[in-house]
């Protein structure tokens, strides 16, 4: 039996749509993701209790899906099955996002749970290869993206982000642990005459059982907003939420939408 334990967004939903039974719902409290109701809600303070009703459930197999920001953590609210859990716990939280997410999937092992990445459940949210948007890329672009490239390849090790920002040769911003849509807002004004693109990629090692890269209609909006030129992705490595829609809005901002192979 196959469990979902879900953040925000529409990517869980896609997940349950593409099993041939359905899963059972686990909602982390204040991130209830779109269009699925929860069979069971917990807290991140429940966890260990959570752990003992999967198993209790005939659970096998795990899937983390969904937006999940740092939630926050009560210790007056721990419960009696959690507390052996807090010190690997207390060590995620001060981790970098991928060190958090391989503690918590070892937590999920270690009870004798086999954790499934999304898109090996639903492989077609995966971002085909292509230049998906009206719009093409310039040869200035092509520079950028190799810079991008290049910071992130180097920030891989600190555990920082998926994302940054380059134009005109220039480095506007970086992901880190606000997320894409924080870094987008914060860009100084003049990256708007820069022509940049958002450059969106797993990082180097990186466990995508829990944190693939995800874009969608959305983050068009937020790249619109923010004065750039376009996305770009690496194919069949960045997940691809509602993909007519999300190529509709960068048509209709005259975005370019690349997911280019890596290599």
């Amino acid at each position: 039996m196959l469990a979902l334990v879900t953040g925000r967004g529409g990517l869980p939903a896609r997940v349950a749509a593409a099993q041939a039974n359905p899963p059972l719902i686990c909602v982390l409290d204040g991130f209830q993701p779109d269009n699925l109701t929860a069979d069971i809600t917990f807290r991140l303070e429940h966890l260990g209790s959570l752990l003992g009703d999967l198993k209790a459930l005939g659970v096998t197999d795990v899937c983390l899906c969904g937006a999940i920001e740092r939630p926050s953590f009560d210790p007056s609210a721990l419960d009696q099955a959690t507390l052996p859990l807090v010190p690997v716990m207390m060590q995620a939280m001060g981790s970098g996002d991928d060190g958090a997410l391989r503690a918590v999937i070892a937590l999920f092992e270690q009870q004798g749970f086999v954790v499934r990445a999304a898109h090996e459940l639903a492989p077609d949210i995966l971002a085909p290869e292509g230049v998906l948007s009206k719009a093409t890329p310039s040869d200035d672009t092509l520079d950028d993206i190799a810079r991008a490239n290049a910071v992130l390849r180097a920030l891989a090790p600190l555990d920082v982000g998926q994302g940054c920002v380059v134009g005109a040769g220039q480095v506007w911003g970086i992901e880190t642990i606000g997320g894409t849509n924080h870094l987008l807002r914060s860009l100084p004004e003049k990256v708007r005459n820069a022509r940049a693109v958002l450059v969106k990629v797993p990082k180097l090692d990186q466990d995508v059982r829990a944190d693939m890269p995800t874009v969608g209609p959305d983050t068009i909006d937020a790249i619109a907003e923010a004065g750039l030129a376009g996305l770009v992705v690496e194919a069949a490595q960045v997940i691809l939420l509602e993909p007519e829609e999300t190529i509709r809005r960068a048509d209709a901002a005259g975005l370019v939408f690349w997911s280019r192979r890596s290599g």
